[in-house]
């Protein structure tokens, strides 16, 4: 039996996502959570971030824990909010009362003690607690979130079109413009659909457009609770050009390549056989 069930970098503890986690590990990380201390008194709190130690929560309870796009909070019953984003470091632990953690106290940005599971936010770039009534700007700023079965897709289309000089590659990976998809589900989408990543929003039209929102919406659903795979076969590789830069492509046996892409040249994969070389529509 394993104890220890850890979110985040490590997904349940049964696999690690590499890089930034994107809006489905969010999503699981959420739910895991909610399971494990929603509804719970907080019993313990603390911080090695100066302004969160020796926040008080006495008489507060954990009301609920939810996933936007790639943000995570923690709502308690008093009307605050816990607003973290692992970014590339960032996790999330869940332990037993007592158990032995994965990673040193010093890096615990946030624990919230309930009776009966620790949960343990490591590490991440942002960690902060937000007043009652307040909504963390980076969270009001999003985009429709793929994985709210609420999204308002067109409205997700309107704000990709908003930006035409912007590559599809760089354009899915606007949160501010749709939220959830990050470097695995931008490469696969665009391979699926087979769109250049090198060509600008105003080169497709919204039916296009529409497609890849909705591709991205279907992976990320398929992949909620799972170690991820957008290449569903028995055998082999999980992902059709993720991280298979220099290797044969499944569908026409050309190179598959790889090109950073942006202001923070994310990578992205491509295959220029079946999407098209660099700069083509």
């Amino acid at each position: 039996m394993v104890q220890r069930r850890t979110v985040g970098s490590f997904f349940l503890g049964i696999w690690q996502t590499r890089g930034m986690p994107e809006g489905d590990t969010i999503h699981q990380t959420a739910r895991t959570l909610q399971r494990a201390i929603g509804g719970q008194p907080v019993v313990g709190w603390r911080s090695v971030l100066r302004p969160l130690d020796g926040v008080s929560f006495e008489g507060v309870e954990v009301a609920s824990v939810e996933a936007r796009g790639k943000h995570l909070l923690v709502h308690f019953d008093d009307g605050r909010t816990l607003h973290t984003h692992m970014k590339m470091d960032g996790s999330w632990h869940i332990y037993r009362p007592g158990e032995r953690w994965q990673l040193g106290e010093h890096r615990a940005h946030a624990v919230i003690e309930t009776p009966t599971w620790v949960a343990v936010c490591f590490d991440a770039p942002i960690c902060e607690l937000v007043a009652k009534g307040r909504v963390p700007e980076a969270v009001a700023r999003l985009g429709p979130d793929l994985l709210d079965p609420d999204a308002d897709l067109d409205e997700a289309v309107r704000r990709l079109r908003s930006e035409p000089d912007l590559p599809l590659g760089v354009a899915v990976m606007r949160q501010d413009l749709v939220s959830g998809i990050g470097n695995v589900y931008k490469s696969e989408v665009l391979f699926l659909k087979r769109l250049s990543p090198f060509a600008r929003v105003a080169d497709v039209d919204d039916a296009t457009l529409r497609g890849v929102v909705d591709e991205a919406r279907r992976l990320l659903r398929a992949n909620l609770g799972r170690a991820r795979r957008t290449r569903h076969r028995l055998r082999g590789d999980r992902h059709w050009v993720y991280g298979r830069s220099g290797a044969p492509c499944f569908e026409c046996d050309g190179t598959i390549e790889m090109e950073r892409q942006g202001d923070q040249r994310r990578s992205t994969y491509f295959c220029p056989a079946c999407q098209g070389p660099r700069g083509s529509a």
